[in-house]
């Protein structure tokens, strides 16, 4: 064999053990690429179920603190509401025992009043209420002489509304009050405190007004006021 045929056989040898080496080193190449890729999505899983883990885990504590925050928003609601009712009792006993107070110092100085207007009676009731055909009814005082009768309605804060609530059981009075029927019927409201011109406006409307003053009451209406009749 010649020297040219020799470095050619060499040649060609080396270069089949270079080309067995790409191949080995692209081989273990593949191999890492794979453990890699394997890894790599293991990590990926893990962290996925970490995350979901995590991620139920503070749903969880959120739906807690939701439904731990609902319940406190209902005691809280619930207190008011107890509160509310609580404040409205005190009034509603307040202001009864002041309409209770009213009534009664009214009712003391009522004959000796309505006779300076020239009506003159002489017996007084409280508290008649009742129902009838289905109406329910409540007068405060009612003053009479077997001719006429005044009703008079007590509140400890008079207010338009309730002189225009009052005009229309005075309408109804003689149909609740049959044994009335045959009278000739005044309207007069008795207050401690006055909204609205609200004194005013019941005198316009025909109506007796007495307000109540320490331990006594007065009509305030002028000397020369004309009542109007139910």
């Amino acid at each position: 064999m010649t020297e040219t045929a020799l470095n050619f056989e060499k040649v060609w040898q080396l270069f089949q053990e270079t080309d067995r080496r790409f191949k080995e080193t692209d081989r273990k190449f593949q191999e890492s690429q794979q453990a890699w890729d394997r890894e790599f999505q293991e990590s990926q899983r893990a962290w996925d179920r970490k995350f979901q883990e995590s991620l139920r885990a503070w749903d969880h504590k959120f739906q807690e603190s939701q439904r731990a925050w609902e319940r406190r928003s209902q005691e809280t609601d619930r207190m008011f509401r107890e509160t509310d009712k609580k404040m409205r009792a005190l009034e509603d006993l307040f202001v009864g025992q002041w309409g209770k107070l009213v009534e009664s110092l009214v009712e003391g100085d009522l004959l000796r009043l309505l006779d300076d207007y020239g009506i003159r009676v002489y017996d007084t009731s409280t508290r008649r209420k009742g129902s009838r055909n289905g109406e329910s009814y409540e007068f405060d005082i009612i003053a009479h002489n077997g001719e006429e009768i005044v009703i008079v309605e007590v509140k400890t804060t008079l207010r338009v509304g309730l002189v225009d609530k009052f005009i229309r059981q005075l309408h109804r009075a003689k149909r609740y009050l049959p044994e009335y029927r045959n009278h000739t019927a005044f309207g007069a409201v008795a207050y401690l405190r006055a909204e609205q011109a609200s004194d005013q406006y019941a005198q316009n409307q025909g109506l007796f007004v007495i307000r109540a003053t320490g331990d006594s009451a007065s009509i305030i209406n002028t000397r020369d006021f004309q009542p109007r009749r139910f």
